[in-house]
């Protein structure tokens, strides 16, 4: 029985192929958008899932309060670790201090190589549950020990065992490699780090670190920590929530939160001192659209279906009547239905293999298409088979409901109502596009609100060179002068970090007039005297660092955010006070945006230091090709520090990343939106069809009667106007709540304009216009006599 379920389905494919194209394609689409969105949300779901210690490790991050708001910080300060292990010992297995992940030179032999590298303490790899292909898993316990990627030990040593082989880390320095481990994978935290050193090593070369074992107010540094097996994250969190209550300068009412690594990457929002969620929002927004975009296909198959009911109703009533029973029919619609959904599964592997390239350079992905994953497939067929149930349930109940008389009399009619599933289905099938569309278009708005905000410099022409080596100190003006004789550049100055980044974030300002139970954390940069004129500063009071003031190393500039937070009616002139130092302030700024682009420019204070620098920034000279000033400035660095490779970045391509990810979602959102419409007016051109074949004996006599093209084109399309609109309406209110919600998550924000919604309006009725209009004008032109001569 079931073989000849598949013969009649299998038929009824071939006798119908242009509505059978129609659905498998239609269901092709939304199965392979869905698959994409699946592996992206896999993907996310499992990022840092790769760390055996998962589910017990965190990293330590605080609240501090500033006036009324309370801000989230990823760092701590050193005495915090030295007194977990004095007092808490019992609740953690490791814990270990680290620094950002920072790129240095390593050298071996004449094999140079900048690579992403991390100090950290030496229980870490215990803590990353590191695997090890050689070497041993404690080899940061050596001062002198670094520990190697598998891909960094091939680029470096090539065939040959690194371990214990000699490593110089930007030419001062060497190490030994002490082990090598297998690298991190692409979905974690870790995945550009390559090599880790020691943390022993970090601190016999900087001053400032030993001294940082006794100061409870500098928060630069990350700490992580393992769980011990008994203990739980909300408990132990509970005990060591309110440890630097009460330290050395720290007013500013800290609260410690233990962050666990399964929401590092999907729960890192936060929004006065509570988490508010972050990545996870596009997980769902992304998973919901994958349903939906499979469910217009769905959609499209009910529709033509139900459509086609009239044709098919001689059918039903011939089978009922030679003994069929309504289960049987269901059955046999069913078989049609789950055919035609096993038919797009194979078409939509094959969509998907192709697009996959395209769709990880889009998503900044490395997925992979998981053929040999038994779950994966068990997964797939049952969900196709759901899909071809749930498509073909609605035709198959109402396709079988007819009357066996009424059929074979010839006097069966579908109903005045019968329409109205299909245009409820259509609604809800634009609905759900336009929203889409609505959505996608208040991203990029988003994106390009925040580009065009003043940033308080000139970021063109603008390029950064990392200090890796020691052998520049000491040659500012011999760099500097050969730069500007060059004709290659027009400036250069350094700073302890480039134009897009700050320095620090720290506390311990006072100044006249502070509200003493104001805690502050401000801002720092520290600046050579020719930074403010390189990057292009907008002065709107005082002057800029200038040597020939030997004051200025006592001197501050601040930006107007500092000023209205320290609320200095006159600012330049004021003494302000930095760990019990007294500085003037000389000038005062326009707000240079260095963080995020959607919040507000934080209080920052700019100092001149030459001993705080390790970021050179180089105006380049607009009268030369880039080309050509790029060469000229690599061989002044080549000759003035050849140890080092020249490794430059533009200022304008670093801002840029900082909209990575709300592109990345813009364009993911974009590749669905195009595929929601498609399958949409896909399922509306076999409508459209299918309707001027119905209403072909109709149109004859119209045309017969007069009609011109123009009325007929008008009959036909108005109605799927009519349906259009009011999906349009239903978006609307949907659209503008949702995406309301979600602006709402950036300080600096656009609005929803009025012109979306009707840019959108004008474009889906013109797309829709554009779909029906082929049939409609078809069917206008078609010869009425060939409709009417059976008459």
């Amino acid at each position: 029985m079931f073989k000849n379920y598949l013969k009649i389905a299998w038929r009824n494919l071939i006798k119908n192929k242009v509505y059978s194209a129609i659905n498998i394609v239609g269901l092709a689409v939304g199965m392979a958008v869905a698959m994409l969105i699946g592996f992206w949300v896999y993907d996310e779901l499992s990022f840092n899932k790769s760390f055996d210690n998962y589910d017990r490790v965190v990293q330590f991050i605080q609240n501090s309060t500033n006036g009324n708001d309370v801000s989230t910080h990823p760092t701590i300060p050193i005495p915090l670790v030295l007194e977990l292990r004095n007092k808490y010992a019992s609740d953690f297995k490791h814990l270990a201090l680290a620094r950002y992940q920072e790129q240095h030179i390593l050298a071996f032999g004449d094999k140079k190589v900048n690579q992403t590298g991390i100090y950290a303490e030496p229980e870490l790899p215990q803590i990353l549950s590191l695997k090890m292909i050689g070497g041993q898993l404690l080899g940061l316990q050596d001062e002198s020990g670094i520990m190697i990627s598998e891909s960094l030990a091939k680029i470096i040593f090539g065939n040959i065992n690194p371990i214990n082989k000699i490593l110089l880390t930007d030419d001062k320095k060497s190490y030994k490699v002490s082990g090598v481990f297998k690298d991190f994978a692409q979905n974690s935290e870790f995945k550009d780090v390559n090599f880790l050193m020691p943390w022993a090593a970090l601190v016999a070369q900087k001053e400032w670190i030993k001294k940082d074992y006794t100061e409870w107010n500098d928060n630069s540094f990350l700490l992580y920590g393992q769980l011990s097996d008994h203990a739980e994250v909300s408990k132990v969190n509970a005990k060591v929530k309110n440890i630097l209550t009460g330290k050395p300068n720290r007013d500013d009412k800290p609260e410690i939160i233990l962050q666990p690594m399964r929401k590092w990457h999907l729960y890192n929002e936060f929004k006065q001192g509570k988490n508010i969620g972050g990545a996870i929002q596009y997980v769902w927004m992304f998973g919901l659209i994958g349903l939906f975009v499979l469910l217009l296909a769905c959609i499209n198959f009910m529709n033509l279906s139900t459509a086609r009911s009239q044709i098919r109703a001689k059918e039903v009533g011939v089978r009922k009547a030679i003994g069929s029973q309504r289960k049987q029919l269901i059955f046999q619609f069913l078989s049609e239905s789950v055919l035609i959904a096993f038919l797009a599964l194979l078409l939509a592997v094959l969509l998907v293999q192709l697009a996959l390239p395209s769709f990880n350079q889009l998503a900044d992905k490395q997925l992979h298409f998981p053929w040999s994953s038994g779950l994966f497939w068990l997964t797939v067929l049952v969900f196709t088979f759901l899909t071809g149930l749930i498509s073909g349930s609605y035709p198959a109940l109402y396709l079988s409901s007819f009357n066996t008389i009424k059929v074979l009399k010839g006097t069966f009619k579908v109903g005045r109502f019968a329409a109205l599933p299909r245009q409820v289905l259509v609604v809800l099938q634009f609905s759900i596009s336009v929203s889409i569309i609505i959505g996608t278009i208040v991203v990029f708005k988003q994106i390009q609100y925040a580009k065009n905000r003043p940033l308080g410099y000139d970021k063109n022409g603008l390029i950064t060179v990392v200090m890796s080596t020691p052998n520049l100190n000491g040659k500012y003006d011999l760099l500097q002068s050969e730069l500007l004789n060059s004709g290659a550049a027009i400036n250069m100055a350094e700073a302890s970090n480039s134009t897009t980044n700050v320095g620090a974030h720290l506390i311990g300002f006072e100044w006249p007039g502070k509200d003493p139970n104001l805690n502050s954390v401000i801002s720092i940069s520290w600046v050579t005297q020719d930074f403010g004129k390189t990057v292009g500063w907008h002065f709107d009071g005082g002057r800029d660092f200038s040597r020939q003031f030997k004051t200025d190393t006592a001197a501050m500039v601040l930006n107007e955010a500092a000023v209205k937070h320290m609320k200095l009616k006159n600012p330049v002139g004021e003494t302000v006070k930095f760990d019990d130092k007294p500085y003037r302030v000389i000038g005062v700024i326009r707000n240079v945006l260095m963080e995020s682009p959607y919040e507000q420019v934080p209080p920052t204070v700019f100092f001149m230091n030459y001993d705080q620098v390790g970021v050179i920034t180089i105006r380049l000279n607009p009268k030369m090709g880039t080309s050509e000033s790029i060469s000229k400035i690599k061989a002044i660095f080549e000759k003035l520090d050849p140890a080092a490779p020249f490794d430059f970045r533009f200022v304008d391509e670093d801002f840029a990343k900082k909209f990575a990810m709300e592109q990345r979602i813009g364009s993911l959102a974009t590749f669905f939106a195009i595929f929601a419409v498609l399958i949409s007016c896909l399922g509306i051109f076999g409508l459209a069809s299918f309707i001027a074949e119905q209403r072909v004996k109709e149109i004859g006599i119209r045309k017969v009667l007069g009609a011109s093209v123009l009325n007929l084109w008008g009959l036909l399309s108005k109605d799927f106007l009519v349906l259009v609109s009011i999906s349009f309406l239903i978006a609307i209110p949907l659209s503008w709540y949702f995406m309301h919600n979600w602006l709402q998550h950036y300080e600096y924000r656009t609005g929803i304009s009025v012109w979306i919604f009707v840019i959108t309006a004008m474009g889906t009725i013109t797309i829709t216009l554009a779909t029906v209009s082929f049939q409609a004008i078809k069917a206008a032109l078609a010869n009425p006599v060939k409709s009417l001569r059976s008459e």
